[in-house]
């Protein structure tokens, strides 16, 4: 008898619906005045941080086709008083925005292919071959990460100058660049914590077809990792697209430096409106990665495994 209620008891808990759990019950939301002051809430919040997120990026995309006088007089309008779409082609040109803007596409996708290179290889050896000694080898990337990059910045420019075992200096080639930002100890740990959720039916499977290591990474892992490439490669070309002291630090020479090193370099020289008109030029790229990628950082998709279940 006993065990019977017990089952009954464990039947309706099933059926009643779940109880939310939050600030407000359930029962008070249906009272008007209560979901109305939520309503006003929430949209109160929604609008402070459209206005805090797309506030600068909409007040630099007017103010770069403003001219000085107008923004000087009121750099707080809303709407531009005058309109001067010259200041773009201005940037571009007698700026030397152009030339800038490739040696900053030179040095994203460099960065990019070296930081991907050193992540999937990583993350693959880590978390799918596991060699005897992984365990000790993720703890010291891991431990990489404790480490500020201030202190790094000497040994690694005297590294630069003189490179080990070779003794080349790498000073003003994109390649001082490209190779310390592969070596992401962040981007390592991401890729690994992806392969971790693979399946691993599927690897056992490909062994036993014959797929070698190197065949199991093309054919198998690489195609199942596509979202968190994805993310790794927003990051890396952000990251790199931002970066402001490595790159004034071992590219000396104005001809091989990015828009962010030589920027703050010019703008002494320029009129307000074509250096705003320059920074504007210098968002484009970005933004429009954070646009074509946006499901994988809203979504987390790039932090979870390839099959649920």
């Amino acid at each position: 008898m006993a065990a019977n209620n017990r089952t009954t008891a464990l039947a309706r808990r099933r059926t009643e619906p779940a109880v939310e759990r939050g600030i407000v019950s359930s029962h008070d939301r249906r009272r008007p005045s209560v979901r109305g002051s939520l309503g006003a809430l929430q949209g109160g919040l929604l609008v402070t941080l459209v206005l805090v997120g797309l506030g600068p990026i909409l007040w630099l995309a007017k103010a770069a086709v403003t001219p000085t006088q107008d923004t000087l007089r009121e750099p707080l309008g809303l709407f531009p008083t005058g309109v001067d779409w010259a200041n773009l082609s201005t940037a571009w040109s007698r700026a030397e925005i152009d030339h800038y803007f490739v040696n900053t596409l030179i040095v994203a996708v460099g960065a990019w292919f070296f930081q991907l290179l050193v992540a999937t290889t990583g993350g693959y050896v880590l978390s799918v071959l596991r060699p005897r000694y992984g365990n000790v080898i993720f703890g010291l990337v891991l431990a990489t990460l404790f480490v500020p990059s201030v202190v790094l910045l000497v040994p690694l420019y005297l590294t630069i100058l003189d490179v080990p075992i070779v003794h080349v200096s790498l000073l003003n080639t994109f390649w001082a660049v490209w190779l310390p930002m592969g070596a992401s100890a962040f981007n390592v740990l991401l890729v690994k914590r992806f392969f971790d959720g693979l399946p691993r039916e599927i690897f056992e499977a490909a062994r036993v077809d014959g797929a070698g290591p190197f065949r199991l990474l093309w054919s198998i892992v690489l195609p199942m990792s596509k979202p968190i490439l994805g993310v790794v490669s927003v990051f890396a070309v952000i990251a790199a697209w931002k970066d402001y002291l490595w790159p004034l630090l071992v590219l000396p020479d104005p001809e091989n430096q990015p828009l962010s090193v030589r920027l703050p370099a010019i703008a002494p020289y320029l009129e307000l409106d074509v250096f705003l008109a320059a920074l504007a030029i210098s968002t484009v790229l970005p933004i429009a990665l954070f646009l074509a990628f946006q499901r994988l950082f809203l979504s987390g998709a790039g932090l979870g495994g390839a099959v649920k279940g």
